[in-house]
């Protein structure tokens, strides 16, 4: 006798926890984003930009290890900045390179400015601003005729 196969569910019940009004959730980035557009959350900065932090780098940023509170501290805080309420994000982001920006070899600014000038020319080229090849001269040729007769 041939045994029925297992019917496996292919939906799961999903239980839902509600969320009283005021309540602090933490949330991952692209989440909480979409909810802030959608004026359901409001967005409260996470620890990697919080006052201990700030003081630190308006102390001495150099020494401030920020790829240990955070791998993407700027990109992060960019990202950040024109969702949250606070609005010195900008001015922390700006301390935090200038000084990273001053500690750089001249090997290393070449390479960032060389970096730099790259990507603006490959975005100006992407959309059509940049020159355009010119049109091989063995293509502007029209093909000779055949005579068939």
């Amino acid at each position: 006798m041939a045994s029925s196969p297992k019917k496996i569910p292919l939906v799961k019940k999903i239980y839902l926890q509600k969320v009283e009004q005021g309540a602090k959730v933490e949330l991952p980035f692209w989440l909480a984003h979409e909810l802030h557009l959608r004026q359901a959350v409001s967005i409260n900065l996470p620890a990697c930009f919080d006052h201990k932090t700030r003081l630190e780098i308006q102390a001495d940023a150099a020494c401030v290890d920020l790829r240990s509170r955070c791998p993407y501290f700027y990109e992060f805080g960019c990202k950040l900045q024109p969702l949250a309420a606070d609005r010195t994000i900008g001015i922390l982001l700006s301390t935090a390179f200038q000084v990273l920006a001053t500690l750089l070899t001249k090997e290393e600014t070449n390479l960032y400015e060389a970096a730099h000038l790259s990507m603006t020319a490959f975005k100006k080229w992407r959309t059509g601003g940049g020159p355009r090849f010119p049109r091989a001269s063995i293509l502007g040729r029209k093909r000779k005729e055949s005579y068939l007769n």
